[in-house]
């Protein structure tokens, strides 16, 4: 039986479909649908909004050049605090609809024990355990999820000010809310490196919905299995194989071949 929260992402899902699309080209996956796309993108934005605000109203001597792009320091204080809201409130939105897929699991795990041989890049396919999500991007996501409770207490604390919570505990929250946007900010730069160079073939799931079969099967395996019946490691060496022959082909057998 359906949970309240299941029935929510459900109903959401299919409005945003209504209005969206996601086009699936042969070869392809479906990886994500439009209200998943849309919150990631709100997440984003709202996040980078906040942080370049709070930038140019904490460290001005470093970062005044920002403020204009908000109409100046006061204008940009004011924005500030509804900018942190609108993170927190999307982020939580997307709490719910990756509430499941992001729980941990024994694959995980088994994705960290082997996890410098990923890094490393020693092994080409990620653990054959591997769903739809890794253990890395789980404990970011949860990373992220503790940074919202942070921000969110300490941002009310800051934005009451000291007559309602005493300078002691507004101190406190500066430094706890500077610290907690530091560590966020890295596990950006760390997401976006993997969603470009790192993994290619990733950003394309945020802006049209869709990877190759190949991404699936390198880096979500047993997510490729479940969608398509089929063992990666074999779709992954016939690829292989098949590039290997086209590549030893003479440029005449490819002739023969394309006519």
């Amino acid at each position: 039986m359906a949970t309240a929260i299941e029935r929510f992402d459900e109903r959401a899902r299919r409005t945003f479909e209504s209005l969206g699309r996601t086009v699936v080209y042969v070869g392809e996956l479906r990886r994500h649908p439009v209200y998943t796309r849309f919150l990631h993108w709100m997440v984003a934005l709202f996040f980078f909004l906040a942080l370049f605000s709070g930038f140019g109203i904490y460290l001005p001597w470093l970062f005044r050049w920002f403020t204009p792009i908000f109409g100046g320091g006061p204008l940009a204080r004011a924005l500030h605090p509804w900018f942190g809201i609108f993170f927190v409130f999307f982020f939580g939105l997307q709490i719910l609809n990756w509430l499941k897929p992001m729980m941990w699991t024994p694959a995980d795990t088994n994705w960290m024990r082997n996890l410098r041989g990923i890094v490393s890049g020693k092994e080409k396919l990620e653990p054959p355990d591997t769903g739809f999500f890794n253990a890395g991007q789980k404990l970011q996501f949860w990373e992220i999820v503790i940074g919202c409770i942070v921000f969110l207490i300490t941002g009310i604390i800051l934005w009451a000010g000291a007559r309602t919570f005493g300078s002691s505990l507004v101190a406190i929250s500066y430094v706890l809310h500077d610290v907690s946007a530091i560590v966020m900010l890295g596990g950006i730069f760390v997401h976006i490196y993997l969603s470009t160079i790192g993994e290619p073939g990733t950003f394309q799931a945020m802006t049209r919905g869709a990877v190759s079969e190949p991404w699936a099967w390198t880096f979500h395996p047993a997510w490729y299995r479940e969608v398509t019946g089929l063992d990666p490691r074999e779709s992954y060496e016939k690829a292989r194989e098949e590039t290997d022959r086209a590549a030893t082909q003479s440029p005449s057998e490819s002739k023969l071949k394309s006519k």
